[in-house]
């Protein structure tokens, strides 16, 4: 499978900035730290990462799945006497607790044992979850050093196709690559196995072979996010509003950007889209307090005042289906992304002709250079 076959051996080989913040993080921990907590969607390379680091510094990964084992006597049994021990190869290690939000909500004592756990490890611990702030993993969440892993920009995973069609001589135009990296959503491993499908019996692919893949599958998480935004937008039920998105593999805050954009087209009444942005924008202010100070317990008034907030303040019940539409504010930061990505490009190239850093040529001669075009 190309998606094993191309997992990055190295932190080298991976695309995507916040990979640093994580390495950053590890190269200094010591015991009695925090463990990591890596979050994100999948196929951005929480679990991939973990073991590259652990090849480029030769340690031990020593891995336990919560989804497979998610009971409390089955975690200590596993890795609860290892912690504490050297490696039988004398190297050092990691304690690797893939998909941490799989425990079992029947097992409270999980959880809890994964923080006595972690109090007295003499190696580094790290957890990855799609969603920290499940309620039954949310002690973890707190007691973690938190990094998020967002979706991988589409320019990075076409690049990366491009190296995968290189290396098995398969001829490829724009497009085809151009769709897959944004059909897939930030999803680098899912981009692979669908390149991959299309591939086989193939030396060469184009637009016209995305016919034998279902379409459907690209718009999984699409459906997701208006499946809920439904619920949001139609109930008036407190309980069923909240819920609503407790099950999307999607970053809180794009679903915030979600039910931002599409107010003014499920409510007709002023007062009602006044009052729904009302609660929408007191939800922001949480936000950003989480973000800023990590003060995290204030993170179930946002999802509270993004989601039930806007479901009361309808003063009827809307039947009518719509077409829910994608955020601009996300558009925005992408082509924003886009145009940074291409102007630090051009500094680069300047850079290396000038013989002088990029950070001369922002100060001193970008200006001037703004100034001629202009003229």
């Amino acid at each position: 499978m190309w998606a094993e076959k191309y997992k990055p051996k190295s932190i080298k080989d991976f695309v995507g900035k916040d990979i640093h913040k994580f390495v950053r993080k590890i190269q200094t921990w010591k015991p009695g730290n925090k463990p990591i907590l890596i979050s994100g969607p999948p196929g951005v390379g929480k679990t991939s990462v973990v073991y590259a680091y652990a090849n480029d510094n030769r340690l031990d990964v020593i891995e336990i799945n919560a989804s497979d084992n998610r009971t409390s006597s089955q975690i200590k049994q596993i890795i609860g006497s290892s912690m504490n021990q050297m490696s039988l190869t004398k190297k050092g290690k990691i304690f690797l607790i893939d998909e941490i939000d799989g425990l079992s909500k029947e097992d409270k004592q999980a959880t809890t044992e994964f923080i006595k756990l972690i109090k007295n490890s003499k190696f580094p611990i790290v957890f990855t979850a799609n969603n920290p702030w499940e309620q039954k993993i949310i002690p973890i969440t707190y007691n973690s050093d938190h990094i998020k892993f967002g979706e991988i920009p589409k320019e990075d995973i076409i690049i990366f196709l491009k190296r995968i069609c290189k290396n098995e001589n398969i001829e490829y135009d724009e497009a085809i690559l151009n769709y897959i990296s944004s059909a897939c959503q930030g999803d680098l491993r899912k981009a692979i196995e669908v390149l991959e499908r299309i591939s086989i019996g193939n030396n060469k692919i184009s637009i016209k072979s995305i016919k034998r893949i279902d379409e459907i599958e690209f718009k999984e998480k699409q459906n997701k996010i208006e499946d809920s935004l439904k619920i949001i937008f139609k109930t008036s039920s407190c309980w069923a509003s909240r819920s609503a998105i407790n099950n999307i593999d999607e970053d809180l805050e794009k679903i915030f950007w979600y039910i931002e954009q599409n107010i003014p087209n499920a409510y007709e009444k002023i007062e009602e889209i006044a009052q729904a942005f009302k609660n929408l924008s007191r939800a922001d202010m949480f936000l950003t307090r989480v973000q800023k100070n990590q003060e995290y317990k204030l993170l179930r008034y946002f999802i509270d005042l993004m989601t039930a907030g806007v479901s009361i303040s309808k003063k009827i019940k809307y039947n009518q289906d719509i077409k829910y539409e994608y955020p601009e504010m996300i558009k925005f930061r992408s082509r924003n992304k886009q145009n940074i990505s291409q102007r630090n490009q051009k500094i680069s190239g300047i850079s290396s002709q000038l013989h002088c850093s990029s950070r001369k040529i922002r100060l001193y001669y970008l200006p001037y250079f703004k100034s001629m075009v202009y003229v």
